[in-house]
């Protein structure tokens, strides 16, 4: 680590020089400059300031100030505070870099806020995707249990504030769009193929009203009010876009408007996958309209007539992998159908362990829902799923679960030092893994220093 000065000419012909704190990093095995502090005009640098930093520094480290005894260096240093960054740096990276950050920017226009907005909802989105809690929990934890870029603290009426402006005039789904297309063109993701289902979630509450109503419920919880999100996502599970509709919503009325919904997007030839909940002989023929492609699933215990018409069909099974056998059935009417049939004795047992998983991971990034009002509620189910973007997309970069992820970067910690000569805010030093991580994900290394005050 260094110090080191740069230069910029003015249009009249004067020099100004700037003072930072840099250090070099070898990138592709190339060594760069990297600034960590930009420390301000050479012309107007508290240079007795750093004098009693540097020297309080040294004295805390037991070695020689160097400073000959005339410059006071203060009382040693004293830890006052040490939040974890890790996981909200890396999240935050991964949000700029994806360009949610922009689509917000352009959603809410060149209108002024007394607060950062784009970072309340940033602080928001890092919660759920770390610690979900309610709002009011929230904010406390953003103000005083994690270190955030840019955001100082904030509190409940901010959080609201912000929920409302991301779902005003139809915010959501140009928020979706544009997050959508950035996170596309930069993961050049196959989109030929989108899986579509939905789940429920309740309240703890009696009332029902018009949007938070009894249904069919997923939870098996029919007697407490719930609402009904849809989720697209793609083969490599990076969701594309959600949807919230009233709790008694059925899913065979739904698929019309997801399926205009991405019309919209215009993302050429697209096979939609919908399980046996969608399957119905009009929701079919509506995903076939204009030369659309559809895979539906349906189990062959249900006993529909195409289940029985397509078992009782002659056929030789062809052996996929390992116990996995498939046949495929061709109707003799002008259907254009054509059955899969497929055979995996360990199915079921495999099937019951990943819906048991799937459960667990959907309640820990959709729940608590701790709202009243349509609007907020649908602000918290994006808010969930810009989270959820934000996961997927670090673990498919890493080839780590979210949860190894989390435990590793909750170990960097940004620690604030402080005495008479000054305050200094700096990082933890990242382990090899940790590294790792963060280069995965083509996220920079948070700075060893991060603020610098003298006194």
């Amino acid at each position: 680590m260094y110090v080191r000065s740069t230069q910029r000419k003015n249009r009249d012909g004067s020099v100004v020089r700037y003072v930072q704190l840099a250090h070099n990093r070898r990138v592709d095995g190339v060594t760069q400059a990297e600034v960590l502090l930009n420390l301000g005009r050479e012309d107007l640098l508290d240079r007795d300031g750093l004098r009693r930093l540097v020297g309080s520094i040294n004295r805390y480290l037991g070695e020689d100030d160097g400073g000959g005894g005339d410059v006071p260096v203060g009382d040693g240093l004293s830890i006052v505070a040490s939040r974890p960054m890790g996981v909200a740096w890396l999240l935050d990276g991964l949000w700029r870099q994806l360009g949610v950050d922009t689509a917000l920017a352009k959603v809410l226009g060149g209108r002024r806020f007394t607060t950062d907005v784009e970072r309340v909802l940033f602080a928001l989105v890092a919660n759920r995707a770390i610690d979900p809690a309610s709002k009011l929990a929230a904010a406390e934890w953003a103000s005083n249990d994690v270190a955030i870029s840019g955001l100082e603290s904030m509190d409940e009426d901010q959080a609201y504030r912000a929920m409302d402006l991301l779902v005003a005039a139809d915010a959501q789904a140009q928020v979706q769009e544009a997050v959508f297309f950035a996170v596309a063109d930069l993961l050049n993701l196959e989109v030929d193929l989108l899986f579509f289902d939905t789940t429920s979630t309740y309240f703890e509450t009696e009332d029902a009203d018009e949007f938070r109503r009894h249904g069919k419920s997923k939870d098996s919880r029919p007697d407490l009010p719930q609402i009904v999100i849809g989720l697209a996502v793609t083969r490599e599970g990076i969701p594309v876009r959600c949807w919230v509709w009233p709790g008694n919503t059925n899913d065979n009325s739904i698929l019309p408007e997801v399926k205009d919904g991405l019309r919209g997007w215009r993302l050429g030839r697209v096979v939609t996958v919908v399980d046996r909940g969608f399957s119905s002989d009009a929701n079919l023929d509506y995903l076939r309209r204009a030369g659309g492609h559809w895979i539906a699933g349906e189990k062959m215990r249900d006993g529909s007539a195409d289940a029985q018409a397509a078992l009782s069909r002659q056929g030789r099974y062809q052996t996929v992998r390992d116990n996995f056998r498939v046949k495929e059935v061709r109707p003799d009417d002008e259907s254009g159908k054509r059955w899969i049939v497929c055979h995996n004795p360990f199915e079921a047992e495999r099937d019951a362990a990943q819906r048991d998983a799937a459960i667990e991971r959907i309640e820990a990034e959709l729940r608590p829902v701790f709202h009243r009002i349509e609007p907020r509620i649908r602000a918290h189910v994006l808010l969930c799923w810009l989270a959820l973007l934000l996961i997927r997309v670090a673990e498919r970069r890493t080839g780590m679960t979210w949860r190894r992820i989390a435990i590793e970067l909750g170990r960097v910690h940004a620690v604030t030092l402080t005495s008479s000569a000054g305050t200094v805010v700096q990082t933890t030093p990242l382990t090899t893994v940790q590294q790792g991580i963060v280069d995965a994900c083509g996220v920079p290394a948070p700075p060893r220093i991060t603020h610098l005050h003298t006194a």
